[in-house]
């Protein structure tokens, strides 16, 4: 615990800098953040880094540059598959269609997922406070979580997958998660204008962070059972060592990776 907790308090001005800077700062770190995940998860699946992974690799690198750009979307995706496909046939003893997949996987999965931070950064007006909507949801629904498990957990969730977790603690979790989000629009709602931008009374303001707090929470909730259902799958422990205490980049990040994309859907439908 007492290393989790020291790497949680080294990792945090990190993380807060990164933000706060956005723009290619921000971009920057997410593409390192995003390789190393993506690193961990070929690696739990393949067992070792592959040519097909490669592709993996260079397609996030050029999403997280042309992220800005949506049309270039889909001749990134058929680049990347074309790339796959003759990688197959030219390297088909040590590249199976297996691989193929999970290297477009990896990317969509880690980089591509992960990137939806950025793209909350970058909205307009709202965007430096947004931001952190994902991590409170995460974070705040995996504290919540934790204890109210703790305390109260009888039913188990998901017990094959991650035999810890109860109903109970997941309940706790989703109102950990409104309830920090709450807080968090009533604290800042001056200071970032959000009655201007949702053009709404505190209170609603209020609600509707309750709201996406208890969805992003949720959604966290999945984000950690479906890394567990990964490493149940490839029986691993943990993703990797790179955060002492915590494991890898995608044990850490898990929960955000699904927090993200729910967060800024949600933005942009009541923005």
């Amino acid at each position: 615990m007492a290393v989790r907790i020291i790497s949680a308090i080294i990792g945090l001005p990190i993380l807060v800098f990164f933000v706060v800077m956005g723009g290619i700062y921000l971009q920057a770190a997410i593409a390192v953040v995003s390789l190393i995940g993506m690193f961990e998860f070929y690696m739990a699946v393949s067992k070792k880094i592959k040519a097909v992974h490669v592709v993996g690799f260079l397609t996030q690198v050029a999403y997280i540059l042309l992220v800005r750009m949506p049309d270039t979307f889909q001749i990134m995706i058929t680049v990347a598959m074309l790339c796959i496909m003759v990688i197959l046939i030219f390297k088909h003893n040590t590249n199976s269609i297996y691989d193929g997949c999970m290297a477009m996987f990896g990317f969509l999965y880690v980089g591509y997922l992960m990137t939806d931070i950025f793209l909350i950064r970058s909205m307009e007006a709202i965007g430096a406070a947004m931001v952190w909507v994902p991590f409170i949801c995460a974070w705040g629904s995996d504290t919540g979580a934790y204890f109210t498990g703790s305390a109260f957990g009888r039913h188990k969730l998901a017990p094959v997958i991650s035999p810890k977790k109860s109903v109970e603690g997941a309940i706790g979790g989703v109102v950990s998660g409104a309830a920090l989000n709450m807080v968090f629009a009533a604290v800042i709602y001056g200071i970032a204008d959000l009655g201007g931008v949702f053009h709404r009374e505190l209170t609603y303001v209020i609600i509707i962070f309750g709201v996406i707090g208890a969805v992003g929470a949720a959604f966290s909730q999945l984000g950690d059972l479906a890394a567990s259902s990964v490493k149940r799958f490839t029986k691993i422990k943990d993703f990797g060592k790179i955060m002492p205490g915590h494991g890898g980049v995608l044990d850490r990040f898990d929960s955000v990776l699904f927090t993200a994309p729910a967060v800024y859907i949600m933005l942009r439908l009541v923005g």
